[in-house]
C-alpha cells in the first residue's frame, strides 16, 4: 500500500461525530452522591478531574512540573491517571524514556511540506520544490529535532458534566517555533463504570502544510505506564509471552488486535493496577508497539508506511483506556471493546 493511498483525503470521510458519550448513559455506571455531578479545577500544572464523590480521576498537565525530569518540549499529556481506589499508573519521564508522559499523543519522524515558489528562480527552475520542515512531538529528538517543536495548550473545559460522566474538549497548538503547524481537538469523556475508569479519547489533527508521519514502528498515542514492580500484558486470550517490539524494526510489532491490556503489581504495596487500551474500528490500520522494556501501550498507525494528512484536512483517531484496580478484568474489558468498536 503506497503512502498516497493512505493518506487522510478529506476530513468529511474521516473525522467521525462525537455524540457526547450517548453509548455511556446507555449503561450502567457507578452511582453518584445525590446531587454531585464531576468537577474540573485548575492545579499548579494544570486541570485536574474528580468524581462526583470528590476523588481524583485525572489531570490534564498544560505545562510541565518543576524538577520533573521530564525532557520533551511538551507537556500536554493525561497524568496522573488513576484507578477509583485511588492509585496511580502512569507515568511522568522515567528513567529511561524521560519524555514520555502519562497518556499523550504526537509522531517522532514526521515533516512539513510546503510548496517553493519559483517565480524568481530564472530560466533552469525546478518543475517543482518543497520546504521541508522535520518535527519531534513526540518529544525524543533522535529521528527530527525537537527543539522549538511544542505542543501548546490553549484550552481544557468541561463541556458537560453530570452525577454520571464527564466531557472535556482539549485545544493544542502544534507550534514549530512561532508558526502553527497544526491545531489539536481532544474531546474526552470520563465515567465510572463497574469498578473501573472508562476514558473514551478522540484525537482530531489539522495541519496547516501536508503533514507526512514516515513509517516508524511507534509514535502517535501512548499511554505510559509505571514501572515499579512486576508487569505483564494480556489480551482476550490472558496473559501474555511474547517477544518485544523493537524501534528499529517496524515489522516486529505486535499484531492487530482489538485491545491489549498492561498491568502491573506495585513494589511499595504488593497492589495490582493496570489499564487496557482499546483501538476503534474505524482507526487506520494498526500494529502496537508494546516491549517489557518500556511499560506502555502503543497503537502504531504508521508500522507498515507513511501517512500524509494534507493541509487543511482533519485526521481523527479515537482510543477507549479502561483504568482498573487489580488483574485484567478480561470479560469487562471484552465487553467494553465490543461496544465501543461499533460506535460512530
Amino acid at each position: 500500500m503506497t503512502s498516497t493511498t493512505r493518506a487522510i483525503l478529506a476530513s468529511g470521510a474521516t473525522a467521525s461525530v462525537w455524540v457526547l458519550s450517548a453509548y455511556v448513559s446507555a449503561q450502567q455506571p457507578q452511582p453518584a452522591r445525590a446531587g454531585g455531578v464531576y468537577a474540573l479545577q485548575p492545579t499548579e500544572n494544570g486541570m485536574e478531574l474528580r468524581t462526583p464523590d470528590g476523588r481524583p480521576v485525572l489531570e490534564y498537565l498544560t505545562k510541565k512540573p518543576v524538577n520533573s525530569g521530564l525532557t520533551s518540549a511538551s507537556a500536554a499529556c493525561f497524568h496522573p491517571v488513576r484507578t477509583p481506589t485511588g492509585e496511580i499508573v502512569t507515568a511522568l519521564a522515567p528513567d529511561d524514556h524521560p519524555h514520555h508522559r502519562g497518556i499523550f499523543f504526537g509522531w517522532h519522524d514526521s515533516e512539513f511540506r510546503t510548496p517553493v515558489n519559483l517565480d524568481n528562480y530564472g530560466p533552469h527552475k525546478p518543475l517543482r520544490a518543497l520546504n521541508i520542515t522535520k518535527a519531534d512531538f513526540w518529544g525524543w529528538g533522535a529521528f527530527a529535532t525537537r527543539d522549538g517543536r511544542v505542543v501548546e495548550n490553549r484550552e481544557v473545559k468541561l463541556v458537560r458534566s453530570d452525577a454520571r460522566q464527564a466531557a472535556l474538549e482539549i485545544r493544542n497548538n502544534w507550534n514549530v517555533g512561532t508558526r502553527t503547524m497544526a491545531e489539536e481537538v481532544n474531546l474526552a469523556s470520563v465515567a465510572e463504570r463497574d469498578g473501573v475508569f472508562v476514558l473514551d479519547l478522540e484525537y482530531r489533527i489539522t495541519p496547516s502544510a501536508d503533514y507526512v508521519l514516515n513509517r516508524a514502528s511507534f509514535g502517535g498515542f501512548d499511554v505510559q505506564g509505571r514501572k515499579d514492580g512486576e508487569s505483564y500484558f494480556a489480551d482476550a486470550s490472558g496473559k501474555l509471552d511474547r517477544a518485544d517490539a523493537h524501534y528499529s524494526l517496524p515489522d516486529l510489532n505486535w499484531p492487530p488486535a482489538p485491545w491489549y491490556d498492561y498491568s502491573i503489581q506495585l513494589k511499595g504495596s504488593g497492589k495490582t493496577v493496570g489499564f487496557a487500551v482499546i483501538d476503534h474500528a474505524d482507526n487506520p490500520y494498526t500494529t502496537w508497539h508494546n516491549s517489557s522494556k518500556l511499560w506502555m501501550l502503543n497503537p502504531v498507525i504508521t508500522a507498515s508506511g507513511p501517512i500524509t494528512i494534507f493541509r487543511g484536512q482533519t485526521m481523527t483517531l479515537r482510543y477507549r483506556v479502561v483504568v482498573h484496580d487489580g488483574d485484567t478484568p478480561t470479560a469487562l474489558i471484552e465487553r467494553l471493546a465490543g461496544e465501543w468498536r461499533t460506535t460512530k
